[in-house]
């Protein structure tokens, strides 16, 4: 489909005609969902081989509902419709929200979220839909996991592509930087001292776009422009001389507000050692200086992206989060490997992160409420009747459960029984490569053979009770961090949401070489989920049982919506930093 056509449909909120465009199947039905008052009409918009696209129409005078109770909806249309996609709109056709849920290999489900008014230009819709165009030969052979599939492709490939695009960008701004800067004479110590400053800059933008520099999101360059109108440009001090230091080290870095001018507006103390003097800055006191050039070049380019502390994706599809700044700092640290400093990457902080965490916080939990860990209680029955919904993804690749071996060429299947004569003639074959829809990248048949006896062997424990113990989650590999977000969000146990909830706000993590922060933003990753997920359900407990059965969750929800935190969001973010992160380092760009 051209780019004309698709922004014609899109606008005009035809979506029938623009997925019959695309191939897809007509398709019918809709149902009603109730949520905190507010009856929303969800209608079924077409669908291919199971997979659906489905509008949610908000009611009169009522607009797109927030994240949160957006979040509620799609898990209350996939009781409905395992595989969908969510198009939320607007009474007034002004608006859309388009909501797609998926689960990377081997981590929790992401939630992909794409506003879009009809003023914009749909680029970012454009190319995430551009691989759901089915042709006419494809129709009989299409499957449900060959849709999925192409949409999560192309949802990876944006993402990869706009860390690669600001890595890009940043390294040419680093190389421009050190042009702009003098007083510095030894070349180690110039590279060092803009990365330095760059860093710094950075986590001024993440912390002003969420409005932490005197509520300004274009805090740094609106201070540029205004030390240039009254003091000129680059006159007697620079923007790096008669602002920044004082705001690094003043402002941010220190607690001390008394001497610090009014110019700077209220600004957050930041404990961290990021905005402290720097050795550098001691050794070359008074010689350095930064022109004006270097920061509007780069502001310019910074604000080419949005900045979010969160891993979700907007509409502009020009996203910076923490994962993109460890792209940055793996990319760095690489050039460093001789000096013992490593990156650690997102799965394996992501793999010891939950499987660290999660044990724990069950464990208090059940320290606290051991009635809820029973063996004949709804912790154990809800994983016993899971069958392999916990199994991660890349075990049950290319597995039908109910015929594991029917797929496979007629030479492979020869050699599964054991017992025969020439076994090892039998399966010479399975040394070959497989194809890429019954393996995962590099597999041969016999890797694929075992990881099916395995997938059997695991959901056999599933369904026979033997997953007993929080730790039994662990011994085989099964997806604790969905199963601790799924019992969350399904139970009916008070109590048990309420000592979760304690127990993540008592719990502490510890990085003792924290580097980046990579450990540290991938247990920030789970916690934060944890939390909101506990927030929502007691907030849900408290609504349907207000009265004294739950004045306890309600006096927690009020520390959260006290008028010192603007958003739950907010509220998250800083009770993980302040109560449940450390890092130590002894690298002075940790």
């Amino acid at each position: 489909m051209d780019k004309n056509t698709f922004t014609k449909l899109v606008r005009e909120f035809k979506f029938k005609d623009l997925f019959n465009q695309m191939g897809w199947d007509n398709a019918s039905g809709s149902f009603e969902t109730d949520l905190k008052g507010t009856t929303y009409n969800i209608s079924v918009i077409c669908e291919k081989s199971g997979f659906r696209f489905l509008q949610c129409s908000s009611p009169l005078g009522s607009s797109i509902p927030p994240k949160n109770d957006r979040l509620r909806i799609q898990s209350i249309v996939k009781r409905r419709y395992y595989e969908h996609m969510l198009i939320f709109v607007d009474e007034t056709m002004q608006k859309q929200v388009w909501q797609y849920a998926y689960k990377p290999m081997g981590k929790p489900l992401k939630t992909i979220i794409t506003e879009y008014y009809i003023s914009q230009d749909p680029q970012l819709l454009y190319q995430r839909t551009a691989g759901l165009v089915f042709n006419i030969d494809e129709h009989e052979n299409i499957t449900l996991v060959d849709v999925t599939k192409r949409l999560n492709t192309t949802v990876d490939q944006n993402s990869e592509k706009v860390t690669k695009d600001f890595y890009k960008g940043f390294k040419k701004q680093h190389t421009e930087f050190l042009s702009f800067m003098t007083g510095i004479t030894e070349e180690i110590d110039r590279n060092w001292y803009a990365s330095v400053m760059l860093n710094r800059l950075m986590f001024c933008y993440f912390i002003q776009k969420r409005r932490f520099l005197d509520n300004n999101i274009h805090y740094l360059m609106n201070k540029l422009q205004d030390g240039q109108l009254v003091h000129g440009r680059d006159q007697f001090y620079s923007f790096y001389r008669n602002f920044l230091l004082q705001l690094f080290h003043e402002g941010l870095g220190s607690p001390d507000r008394e001497s610090l001018s009014s110019e700077f507006g209220k600004i957050p103390y930041l404990n961290g050692g990021i905005f402290s003097k720097h050795e550098l800055e001691t050794k070359y006191e008074g010689q350095i200086n930064i022109t004006d050039d270097a920061f509007e070049s780069l502001f310019n380019f910074f604000d080419e992206f949005n900045w979010h502390l969160d891993i979700s994706e907007t509409a502009s599809g020009r996203d910076v989060n923490p994962d993109v700044i460890g792209y940055i700092f793996e990319k760095y640290i690489n050039d460093r490997a001789q000096m013992g400093a490593y990156y650690t990457k997102e799965d394996i902080t992501d793999y010891i992160g939950k499987n660290t965490i999660l044990p724990y916080l069950f464990d208090e939990v059940q320290r606290k409420y051991p009635d809820a860990f029973k063996s004949d209680g709804e912790i154990w029955q809800k994983i016993k009747s899971s069958e392999d919904q916990y199994i991660y993804n890349a075990v049950k690749y290319g597995i039908n459960p109910d015929n594991l071996w029917q797929d496979l060429p007629d030479d492979i299947k020869s050699g599964l029984d054991p017992e025969q004569d020439n076994l090892v003639g039998l399966r010479r074959c399975w040394n070959q490569p497989a194809p890429s829809d019954a393996a995962l990248p590099t597999e041969i048949w016999r890797e694929v053979i075992a990881r099916r006896q395995r997938y059997i062997e695991v959901k056999q424990h599933i369904t026979s009770g033997d997953i007993a113990q929080i730790n039994d989650f662990i011994t085989h590999n099964l997806d604790i961090r969905q199963f601790a977000l799924d019992l969350i969000n399904e139970t009916e146990d008070q109590k048990l949401v309420f000592q979760f909830y304690n127990a993540l706000k008592s719990i502490t993590v510890l990085d003792p070489t924290c580097g980046s922060g990579a450990f540290l933003f991938a247990a920030m990753n789970i916690l934060e989920d944890l939390y909101e997920a506990c927030i929502s359900r007691m907030r849900d407990f408290v609504a349907d049982h207000p009265g004294h059965s739950t004045s306890h969750m309600k006096k927690e929800l009020d520390i959260v919506d006290s008028p010192s935190h603007p958003n739950l969001e907010y509220f998250i973010y800083k009770s993980i930093i302040l109560n449940n992160l450390y890092g130590v380092d002894i690298m002075n760009e940790a």
